[in-house]
């Protein structure tokens, strides 16, 4: 993974936040947090928290007792999440990477994870850090993307990036949040962490209506594919996102854009 593809930073995280959280996020977000409610945890740690959908979306079914650690390897996605939710005694934001949490053994009743585990450099040594700091029989609840032929707004953007730059075309969407939609993998990868009970939910919904200018400007300015536009091409930005929103526009006409969407929602057992 190029170190670029885990950086949300500048302008990303805002656009993230109104455009790619509405888009793609919530739904998921709404259910992972039903999931979690429905165990009456505690003491919860969520990591690779983003700006907070999942966050805002957990914290009204929480118990008055509870405490949420939401942790994000990115400050200012954080400073985002944290502006959004406002402040509530029972969650507190910390930055930290997953690969190495600076929180202590057997902690958390629940740890969860939305849309996160894809970015780990080492999934399994990532999977060890959360099991060690969950307290023994805690879960651990998490989603990752679909192939990306599965979530087809998602694909046809990747296929116009392509046509922008046929000799090198970006390829985080591809690679990163789209590449690790193995079901035998995630399994693998969590056993050798030492969990059990693991189980496999494909759940597909819809994204969120969007126009064609807005769902180009989301994928190609509110995510890291922004950091590979402007290595390619550095004044290039608002170019390449017109030629996407062309393109979107071209596949799925003027009106508002509402595609099926496929995740894979995956709980274990420590």
């Amino acid at each position: 993974m190029a170190e670029a593809d885990k950086v949300f930073a500048g302008a990303i995280p805002e656009l993230y936040e109104r455009l790619m959280v509405p888009l793609i996020f919530e739904p998921y977000a709404i259910d992972l947090a039903e999931r979690v409610a429905r165990l009456k945890p505690l003491d919860l740690l969520e990591i690779a928290a983003g700006t907070g959908v999942v966050t805002r979306a957990l914290a009204p079914k929480l118990d008055v007792e509870a405490q949420l650690v939401a942790t994000d390897l990115n400050q200012p996605m954080l400073d985002v999440a944290h502006s959004r939710q406002g402040d509530d005694e029972r969650v507190v934001w910390q930055q930290a990477d997953a690969m190495a949490l600076p929180l202590d053994d057997e902690s958390f009743d629940v740890v969860l994870c939305q849309f996160g585990v894809m970015f780990f450099p080492d999934r399994v040594k990532a999977y060890r850090e959360v099991r060690r700091v969950l307290k023994p029989g805690g879960r651990f609840l998490f989603n990752v993307w679909d192939r990306i032929e599965a979530n087809e707004l998602a694909h046809a953007a990747v296929e116009a990036l392509a046509a922008r730059f046929p000799e090198n075309p970006p390829s985080f969407m591809r690679r990163v949040p789209h590449g690790y939609a193995d079901p035998a993998k995630i399994r693998t990868d969590l056993e050798a962490a030492g969990f059990h009970d693991i189980t496999l939910e494909t759940l597909e919904k819809r994204n969120g209506p969007i126009s064609a200018s807005d769902a180009a400007t989301g994928f190609c300015q509110g995510t890291p594919v922004r950091n590979e536009i402007e290595e390619r091409d550095a004044s290039g930005l608002a170019a390449v996102t017109v030629a996407v929103a062309a393109a979107l526009t071209k596949r799925f006409g003027s009106g508002m854009i509402e595609r099926p969407i496929r995740a894979q929602v995956v709980t274990a057992q420590r």
